[in-house]
C-alpha cells in the first residue's frame, strides 16, 4: 500500500528532471542551421553592350553607340539605372506611386550634317512622376517628366507593358507608348527659327505641342546561368504631328536595335 501510495509522486518528479535536462549545444547549433537565411533584399547587375539607332531624333541615318549597364534595386522601392534613379514609396495592390531623378543628354548640331547652324542643347537635369498598375505580367503606367534649364521640356508618356517567364531560363517582354511634350521641347528639337534658317539653310519652322511620337518594343532575356544573362531588344519608333512634318526629320519611322550581356551577383 505504501509503496502504491508513493508511486504517483515518483513518477512525477522523474517527468520533471526529464523536462529539465538541458538540450546538447550541437542539435541546437544544428537547428539552428537548418533554419533558412531571411532573403536579400537588393539585386545588382553590371554588363555593358551596344545600340544601333538613329543618329539623332528623326534622322535617316544610324549609328552604333557603345552603352554600359548598371542596374541595382534595393527591395521594392529603390532602382538605379543608367537613365537615373527611381524611388517608389507607395504601393497598394497593384497600383504604384514613384518618383525619378534623371537626365536629358540634349543634341549637338555637330552630330549630324542636318543640324548644322541650329545650336546645340544643352544637357540637363530631369525629375518626373510615374503612376502604374500591375495587372499580372500586364502593367499600365503614365509618366510626367521636366527638364530642368536645358530644353526646360515637359514630357508625358503613356504606356502598357508585358513582360513574362516563358521557361526557367527565357523571358520575354512587349511594350507600346505614346509620347506627348510640350512647345518648349517640340520647338528645341522639331522647330527652327529665323536665326536657325539662315545659319542652316532650312525653312523657318514653329513645332506646337502635342502627340510627337509613338513607340512599340520587344525584348528578350535569356539566363545563361546562375550570374549571366543576355538581354536583347528591337524598337521601332514613328514620329507624328508637328515632330514628324519637321523639316529638321529625314524619316519618320526611327528604328533600334540593342543587345546586352550583364552578371548578376
Amino acid at each position: 500500500m505504501g509503496v502504491v501510495g508513493i508511486a504517483p509522486g515518483v513518477l512525477a518528479a522523474d517527468a520533471a528532471a526529464e523536462e529539465q535536462i538541458p538540450v546538447p549545444q550541437e542539435e541546437f547549433d544544428q537547428r539552428r542551421f537548418d533554419q533558412k537565411l531571411p532573403e536579400r533584399q537588393w539585386s545588382l547587375i553590371v554588363g555593358g553592350g551596344a545600340q544601333y539607332e538613329p543618329e539623332y531624333e528623326g534622322s535617316g541615318d544610324l549609328k552604333i553607340s557603345p552603352i554600359p549597364l548598371v542596374l541595382f534595386t534595393y527591395d521594392d522601392w529603390l532602382e538605379i539605372d543608367p537613365s537615373g534613379v527611381a524611388v517608389t514609396p507607395f504601393r497598394y495592390g497593384g497600383f504604384s506611386l514613384s518618383g525619378k531623378i534623371g537626365y536629358e543628354s540634349g543634341r549637338d548640331d555637330g552630330d549630324h550634317d542636318r543640324l548644322r547652324g541650329l545650336g546645340d542643347i544643352d544637357f540637363a537635369a530631369t525629375v518626373g512622376v510615374k503612376a502604374a498598375y500591375e495587372l499580372g505580367p500586364v502593367e499600365f503606367y503614365a509618366e510626367m517628366e521636366q527638364t530642368i534649364e536645358g530644353s526646360e521640356s515637359l514630357i508625358g508618356t503613356f504606356g502598357i507593358g508585358y513582360s513574362q517567364p516563358v521557361t526557367e531560363k527565357l523571358i520575354l517582354g512587349a511594350k507600346a507608348e505614346a509620347i506627348v511634350a510640350n512647345d518648349k521641347h517640340m520647338e528645341a528639337y522639331f522647330g527652327v527659327n529665323a536665326a536657325q534658317s539662315a545659319a542652316s539653310g532650312l525653312p523657318e519652322y514653329k513645332a506646337k505641342a502635342g502627340l510627337k511620337r509613338v513607340d512599340v518594343s520587344a525584348s528578350a532575356t535569356y539566363l545563361l546561368d546562375e550570374h549571366w544573362l543576355v538581354r536583347g531588344q528591337a524598337e521601332l519608333g514613328i514620329l507624328t504631328g508637328d515632330a514628324a512634318d519637321s523639316p529638321i526629320v529625314e524619316k519618320q519611322l526611327q528604328p533600334s536595335v540593342s543587345l546586352f550581356v550583364g552578371y548578376k551577383f
